[in-house]
């Protein structure tokens, strides 16, 4: 995975060159990962410009994308796809849809996020990426986009861009044939540009007396996360060629254009 140097999008990131079995590679210029676009600009982005981008898959919740709507660049078209809808609608928006507001008032992050709270949230988020309606319906869009005939460039990306962004990353990555040692990596890359984006939230809530240990578990991803999902693939479905097949509804048909397209 290769990280692109852009000014105007944060953790922006081509799947293109990561190893994958038998000496292969994801083909790259054709699949990305990043945070959210609302400061996206192509024209002042030589970065970004040169993507191409001609489909953008937005993961958000709607009050996400109210707050700090996608700057769509020309050429480019929008598929929201809420993978976080059902948790909302029975509990509530979870934690990895509301890290700026988590990090704004200490008291409160330490009452419903301390003593090892946060990690389990993010953990039982992770299943629910797996097994909600609304994270089907979001990750089969992705899926049905990147094996379209005509998909072209394709950016997909939440807020942080690392937990629904890392879970869509490590479904296609696994399709693709990486291992799992490959796929944690991958995963886990993403933690120092994550911080920095949000490092002057992280200081500030430290600064006013936040413990710094919920400040990483809420900002950063780590092995147990990934591992909550994967273990809900194993227990739902046996495997994730059946996740996608009968958990999404993708068929195999998608699933061999997809790797014709994508595999190098």
């Amino acid at each position: 995975m290769i990280a692109i140097p852009a000014t105007t999008v944060a953790n922006l990131r081509d799947l293109g060159s990561t190893p994958l079995s038998g000496g292969r590679t994801v083909r790259p210029g054709l699949v990305f990962r990043a945070g959210q676009l609302d400061r996206m600009d192509a024209a002042a982005d030589p970065a970004v410009a040169s993507l191409g981008l001609r489909r953008i898959v937005d993961f958000r919740t709607d009050a996400e994308r109210a707050d700090y709507p996608d700057r769509v660049p020309a050429g480019a078209r929008l598929i929201v796809a809420d993978a976080l809808a059902d948790r909302i609608s029975a509990s509530g928006a979870p934690a990895a849809a509301q890290l700026k507001h988590i990090l704004s008032d200490p008291i409160a992050a330490e009452q419903h996020l301390g003593g090892g709270k946060a990690q389990a949230l993010f953990a039982d988020t992770y299943r629910s990426l797996v097994s909600s309606g609304s994270a089907r319906s979001a990750y089969r869009a992705l899926l049905t986009e990147l094996a379209a005939q005509d998909a072209g460039p394709l950016l997909f990306h939440c807020t942080a861009g690392k937990d629904r962004t890392g879970w869509a990353a490590t479904v296609i990555l696994t399709l693709l044939g990486a291992d799992e040692a490959t796929v944690e990596h991958e995963y886990l890359s993403v933690n120092p540009a994550v911080r920095q984006a949000f490092g002057p939230l992280i200081e500030g809530f430290v600064a006013q007396g936040g413990d710094p240990e919920i400040a990483l578990a809420v900002i950063g991803v780590v092995p147990e996360y990934l591992a909550a999902a994967l273990d809900e693939v194993e227990t739902r479905y046996g495997s994730m060629e059946k996740y996608v097949r009968e958990g999404l509804g993708v068929p195999d048909e998608a699933v061999a254009h997809l790797r014709t397209r994508l595999v190098a």
